[in-house]
């Protein structure tokens, strides 16, 4: 019986990456005005950690990914390659299924940009981050300004503190995260581009004192940054090494993040 399961789950998902195949490139004159594009950025819990499922391989038909070579393909886990051994679930495709079915007339587009291990002071023209041998801020420019030619950036969600999370950084990370939210809008000339943030797990934050600073410091930008919100990761659980969310957990923080993208979107004015 065990036999038969696994042959039919190896047919499913032989059917599923046949689909990807043939579906080699977005509908003809689509408008960019109805390709909504959303910057995924931060460190490793937005590119993702959680173990890959049928459920993470399987596409809907108006999510689409700029993957590593500049090209738009079906939207399946893991959507980042800043870690290729160890990148798997994150909330972004979760996030852009959402958004698919909050409106049924457009396709959404995601833009994964996050680094796994950066930190803050990584996220800046010419800034350099070792352990993936890329400048995350750069990078998530040319990346942004490529995918641009086909669609209309929407928004940004972000995700990263914990790399910050040593006292010395903490004390200066408000600074640092305020002067890149203004950059990513400068850059991409829209000064109200909706941005959501999200804290730190409460598994990362018992265990890191530093951890509260970053999370109060994301909780309070609303209050003084437009057009920005936080959604808290509260009640979330970690893969076992108290430093990234499960499957699970990673796909709840992808509705966390569509909720809130949807709700600031609405407030602004936009559909």
């Amino acid at each position: 019986m065990r036999k038969v399961l696994l042959i039919l789950a190896l047919v499913v998902q032989g059917s599923i990456q046949a689909k990807l195949l043939a579906q080699s490139s977005l509908p003809a004159n689509l408008p960019p005005a109805k390709f909504h594009l959303y910057l995924l950025a931060g460190q490793s819990n937005m590119a993702g950690r959680g173990t890959v499922e049928t459920v993470d391989k399987t596409p809907h038909p108006r999510v689409w990914v700029l993957n590593k070579e500049g090209q738009w393909i079906p939207a399946t886990d893991p959507l980042h390659f800043d870690k290729p051994d160890v990148v798997g679930v994150g909330p972004g495709l979760v996030f852009g299924k959402q958004l698919a079915e909050a409106d049924t007339s457009v396709f959404i587009g995601l833009i994964p940009t996050a680094a796994g291990g950066s930190a803050i002071s990584s996220w800046q023209p010419g800034g350099y981050h070792d352990q993936t041998k890329s400048h995350p801020y750069d990078d998530a420019i040319i990346r942004a300004k490529l995918a641009q030619k086909t669609g209309t950036l929407r928004g940004i969600i972000w995700h990263q503190g914990e790399s910050d999370s040593k006292p010395e950084l903490a004390s200066v990370y408000e600074k640092n995260l305020e002067q890149l939210i203004q950059r990513f809008r400068t850059e991409f000339h829209n000064p109200q581009l909706p941005i959501v943030v999200g804290t730190l797990g409460d598994f990362y934050v018992s265990r890191t004192p530093g951890g509260s600073t970053i999370n109060a410091i994301l909780q309070n930008l609303p209050n003084h940054i437009q057009n920005l919100t936080c959604v808290d990761a509260a009640g979330l659980t970690d893969k076992g090494d108290k430093t990234h969310f499960d499957a699970p957990s990673a796909r709840e923080l992808g509705h966390r993040y569509a909720n809130a993208m949807i709700n600031l979107e609405k407030a602004s004015g936009k559909k």
